[in-house]
């Protein structure tokens, strides 16, 4: 049985975006997003149902800033507490996972969203992904920018403007570009 362009993309295999499927479902979120952006002082708990209803997974007393932008919207997975401050993006072609109690400051760049290294492939239109997962209680400094495939460990601080290219441990403190460890500390229970 041949995969949809869509079974590709969500499998984090090579896949071309300008399917019919994926086209519909990336019209389908700019809708969304451009009711969700619309009006700021929209009360809280308005936000949240819109962002249950979009998302894979939200959990309770989620925030997200608007504006706020993203590929799909049903790649992305939050725990409780979860909150995301102004002009946040998520390219979540595949999943895109944040814990309980993270907080994210404004102008944060998550990818899951990834490209071939070799140019005739990537000249073929094909792109896949790499999953992003971000553990419980961490704290990413604004204008921070996280790439495909990495996984920040619980209770890990990113330094604002930090460009995190590899996995950071549970507990670390990291910063710069490309993001070093500065600190390993013992994460809270």
């Amino acid at each position: 049985m041949t995969k949809t362009e869509k079974q590709k993309m969500l499998a984090g295999e090579l896949y071309r975006p300008g399917s019919p499927e994926l086209s519909a479902d990336e019209k389908a979120n700019k809708a969304w997003m451009a009711n969700y952006n619309a009006v700021l002082d929209r009360p809280v708990a308005e936000r949240l149902a819109l962002l249950k209803a979009h998302f894979g997974a939200v959990g309770k007393d989620c925030v997200i800033r608007p504006p706020f932008f993203c590929d799909f919207g049903y790649n992305i997975r939050l725990g409780d507490n979860v909150f995301l401050n102004f002009n946040c993006v998520i390219l979540d072609i595949v999943e895109v996972t944040i814990g309980d109690r993270t907080q994210i400051g404004p102008a944060v760049q998550i990818y899951a969203a990834d490209h071939p290294r070799d140019a005739k492939t990537r000249a073929e239109g094909l792109e896949f992904g790499r999953p992003v997962r971000i553990g419980a209680d961490v704290w990413i400094g604004g204008g921070a920018v996280i790439v495909p495939g990495v996984t920040i460990g619980d209770g890990a601080v990113i330094g604002a403007g930090s460009v995190v290219t590899r996995d950071v441990p549970a507990g670390a403190i990291v910063a710069g570009n490309p993001a070093r460890v500065l600190k390993k500390t013992q994460p809270s229970s």
